[in-house]
């Protein structure tokens, strides 16, 4: 596996921190990125290491794991994180390069694929969560929006077991779905007592600034960039899945289907079970060439 070398990168409001892993051999091909959020470089330790052949850059988002923030506004929202991007691509030598981005991380690269155009030449978007394109928009933001408020009031753990269950459920939510009895968090392995911290990105932040967000459709059709929704095939009719079909629609384009499901890739870097990084890495590199 290709030597990583870790770099910090000071921008407005944040101190990013992000990993270079330099191809082994000389080559034509751009640097890959691979960008997820709130998740860390961490979870793309595996995938990283099929990519030997080209250089890899990833990082941390702001406020997760080794980047920290200073902004003064509570909430940055996508297009904050799609700068982020943009500078770090400019640090490791500027565009065009390829973008793998997986969930939130996929929401982030459709607006980098918008807004810097020419910091990328393909764009895969692995399951975007966009609520603003599915049928059950009001159910989904309220359910977000309840995860956020159970965070302020009760801490990450009631907070973190009603997100977990929000992206197992399948299909539409009905209206009535933020009303339901929460779940326990000792189900899940959750603590159930508050520790008084809220700087948890996913539940404190992400929860907030994902449902209004909708990228550029018609500036992303229109643009250079090459752009392809994916999703996965054991996902299901979870919400990350149902997003991306619908992302898929507005683009005007069927999304290529990967192995495993939203975290296809997956190694167990975070202590869960592999998924099925080695098919999924194989699918990936044929849906960056096209």
């Amino acid at each position: 596996m290709a030597d990583k070398k870790t770099f910090t990168l000071d921008v407005p409001g944040a101190f990013l921190t992000y990993d270079v892993r330099e191809a082994a051999a000389p080559t034509d091909e751009p640097p890959l990125l691979l960008i997820g959020l709130p998740m860390g470089a961490q979870g793309f330790t595996t995938l990283a290491s099929h990519f030997t052949d080209r250089t890899v850059v990833t990082l941390d988002p702001r406020g997760v794991e080794r980047s920290t923030r200073s902004d003064s506004t509570d909430q940055p929202g996508i297009p904050t994180f799609a700068d982020d991007v943009h500078r770090i691509i400019e640090a490791v030598g500027g565009g065009p390069v390829d973008v793998f981005g997986s969930s939130g991380g996929a929401v982030v690269s459709l607006e980098l694929a918008s807004a810097h155009p020419e910091d990328v030449r393909t764009v895969v978007a692995h399951e975007p969560p966009l609520p603003s394109v599915l049928p059950d928009r009001a159910a989904m933001v309220a359910a977000m929006t309840d995860i956020h408020d159970t965070y302020q009031a009760k801490g990450s753990g009631p907070a973190m077991a009603k997100f977990i269950a929000l992206v197992m459920a399948q299909g539409e939510l009905t209206a009535d779905y933020a009303n339901q009895p929460a779940p326990d968090p000792a189900m899940f392995g959750l603590p159930t007592e508050d520790d008084g911290s809220r700087d948890d990105l996913l539940l404190g932040v992400n929860m907030l600034t994902l449902p209004p967000y909708v990228p550029s459709y018609e500036t992303i059709k229109a643009g250079t960039p090459r752009v392809v929704i994916g999703v996965g095939a054991d996902s299901g009719e979870a919400m990350a899945c149902r997003s991306a079909h619908g992302a898929a629609a507005r683009l005007g384009s069927d999304p290529v289907v990967f192995p495993g499901g939203h975290g296809g890739f997956s190694g167990g870097e975070y202590g869960q079970p592999a998924d099925k990084p080695v098919e999924f890495a194989a699918k990936l590199r044929e849906a960056l060439v096209g």
